[in-house]
């Protein structure tokens, strides 16, 4: 049905899918693998909770969200966006160098017309994935 609604992107994985619905990384992948297969594209978002950032556990929990799709063949990288910043190393060391630096990483972590130029100039950052923040977009342009 997705496919007949002409658009080309979709986010998968989001948070609150995540926290609300229980979905597993394991199904967030077969999500994923289902949706470059029909031809989409996927906005592929990995990230920890306030939780376990304050446990110390950020990267075991972006790891093992990220090898629910490190598995896509090298061609298909091409159309996805991740929306977390610090993965590119992760990328290089479990997917490749190529896909590492050309894969689009783009931040989605509480953009706001306070942030928005600061995150932007970060190295890592290709561009944001806007939530709340979004209702006084013209206040981050």
């Amino acid at each position: 049905m997705l496919v007949n609604l002409d658009m080309p992107w979709f986010i998968l994985g989001h948070s609150e899918r995540r926290a609300l619905l229980n979905e597993s990384n394991e199904f967030f992948g077969d999500k994923v693998a289902y949706a470059l297969a029909q031809g989409l594209k996927v906005i592929a978002c990995v990230g920890e909770t306030l939780e376990q950032r304050e446990a110390g556990s950020t990267m075991d929990v972006v790891a093992a969200q990220t090898k629910a799709i490190a598995g896509i063949s090298v061609s298909n990288w091409s159309n996805v966006v991740i929306d977390y910043g610090p993965l590119r190393k992760w990328l290089a060391k479990n997917v490749g160098e190529d896909v590492a630096a050309t894969t689009h990483i783009i931040y989605g972590g509480s953009v706001n017309s306070g942030n928005c130029q600061e995150l932007d100039g970060q190295t890592d950052v290709d561009g944001f994935l806007v939530g709340g923040a979004s209702l006084k977009f013209i206040d981050i342009i």
